[in-house]
Order: C-alpha cells, then sequence, then structure tokens
C-alpha cells in the first residue's frame, strides 16, 4: 500500500516543532507499524536525510516505549495492542496517517516522536515497592496465604506497563490510571501492607508535583489503555488516599 505520513518533527526540547509530509510505497499490510517506519526511516537516511526519532525496545508490547499518538489516538486505531503491535492492516491505500508524541506537559518532548516519561520513573520511586526481609529468615512467599480474588486483580493491575497512553487520552493529561495500577498491585496483597500508608500519599503527592491534572471521569484513559487497566485501580487508589490520610 502506498502512504502519506504526516510526523511531528521537532529537533530539540526548545525547539520549535512542526508537521512535515512523507510518501512511503510497497507497505506490506502484514507489517508493524514500527517496521513500517523503520522502512520510512532506511528511505530518508538513503537521501542523505535525518531519521524520524521514535521511541521502541522489545517490540512484544510489554516494555511501552514505543507510544506514539496515531490519527488522534494512543498507540493508533486498534485495541489492547501497543505501537509496536500495530499492523498496517488497520489501515488502508491511499490513507493520510498523523503521527505525533504524547502530549502533556509532564512528558517534554525530547526530539521528534520520543518523550520524556521519567514522571513516571519517579512517581515509581516515590512508592512503588515493598520491604523484604533479607536477613535469612525470609517466610517463602509460597506460604503467605491470599485470597485468589485479590491475587488475580492484583495481577490485573500489575500488567500496567507505563507507556502513557492513559495520560495522552486524558484531556487533563492525568496520570491516576498509572498511579492507581501501582497502588492497587501492592494494596491488594500482604506485603504491600508495610508502606501502605507512605505508598498511597507519596505517590499521589510526587503525581502532582510532575504536573499532571485530575481525573476527568471521562473513561479515556481505560479505552486507549493497550493493557486494559480499570478505572476500579483509580477508585481504589482513592479509598486509599482517604483511608491513609485518616490513619496518617
Amino acid at each position: 500500500m502506498n502512504l502519506t505520513l504526516k510526523i511531528w518533527r521537532q529537533q530539540g526540547p526548545q525547539d520549535k516543532g512542526k508537521m512535515v509530509d512523507y510518501k512511503v510505497s510497497d507497505i506490506s499490510e502484514h507489517m508493524s507499524f514500527l517496521e513500517m517506519m523503520d522502512v520510512l526511516n532506511e528511505q530518508l537516511i538513503n537521501k542523505g536525510e535525518e531519521p524520524v526519532a521514535f521511541d521502541h525496545d522489545c517490540r512484544e508490547g510489554i516494555c511501552g516505549m514505543c507510544s506514539m499518538y496515531i490519527n488522534g489516538e494512543a498507540h493508533g486505531p486498534d485495541r489492547g495492542v501497543t505501537t509496536c503491535q500495530l499492523h498496517m492492516r488497520m489501515f488502508k491505500d491511499g490513507d493520510t496517517i498523523t503521527i505525533e508524541p504524547f502530549r502533556a506537559k509532564a512528558f517534554p518532548v525530547i526530539k521528534d516522536l520520543v518523550v520524556d516519561r521519567s514522571s513516571f520513573d519517579r512517581i515509581q520511586h516515590a512508592g512503588g515497592f515493598i520491604s523484604v526481609n533479607t536477613s535469612g529468615n525470609t517466610q517463602d512467599a509460597n506460604a503467605i496465604l491470599i485470597d485468589k480474588h485479590d491475587a488475580d486483580t492484583a495481577m490485573d493491575a500489575a500488567t500496567c506497563i507505563g507507556c502513557g497512553a492513559c495520560v495522552a487520552s486524558c484531556k487533563n493529561s492525568s496520570a491516576m490510571l498509572f498511579v492507581g495500577a501501582k497502588v492497587s498491585q501492592y494494596a491488594l496483597l500482604p506485603q504491600g501492607q508495610v508502606e501502605a500508608v507512605d505508598r498511597v500519599k507519596n505517590m499521589v503527592a510526587q503525581m502532582d508535583l510532575e504536573g499532571f491534572g485530575n481525573c476527568t471521569n471521562t473513561g479515556a484513559c481505560e479505552v486507549e489503555c493497550p493493557k486494559g487497566i480499570s478505572l476500579e485501580n483509580i477508585a481504589r487508589m482513592n479509598r486509599e488516599f482517604l483511608s491513609a490520610n485518616i490513619k496518617g
């Protein structure tokens, strides 16, 4: 298929960016979106032009690095997939595809389609961990009884890959689905109770410090999330936050 790509080009964080049009041809419908971008970059390099910068790593839908805003949707028009899992069969011959970086104050553009998502790392550092006894008397995890429903719900929350699609799809650039998932994956487990009060307070405080907005209650984050993280995690985080403030 032959396509027209309208891609955001920005040399650096302080530079003014613009949309640039590119033509690509003979694109197979079986290619992934990133493979199509590879074809474009090879074409640009052969012409002596600078390739388009974009993030990628595992290309297996696990790392969350490949975040792009495609035709006004985080990770593109498919559902339950990251950009690297998006296939070109979702588009038609002759289509014009608009490709932009995620837009959020807390995700400043580094170059072209690459954004700085280290704000997520700082939120994690603020409380996304548990205390572990390494004295040699550590209790075997299999000896700790956990309700099956709680274990499954915690595992569902833990599937969040921190790609930032929730932020990109929210009109307030809220990170509450991400933070809610990271709070929930520990809140339901006995191992997470040691830091429970400090965790939610510190992570929410860091989220606000990074400049993320508040929840809009529209549910766009859940719809665009490639891992289908539920809005229930936001509700759980709010309950944990209220409880922590009462206790604290």
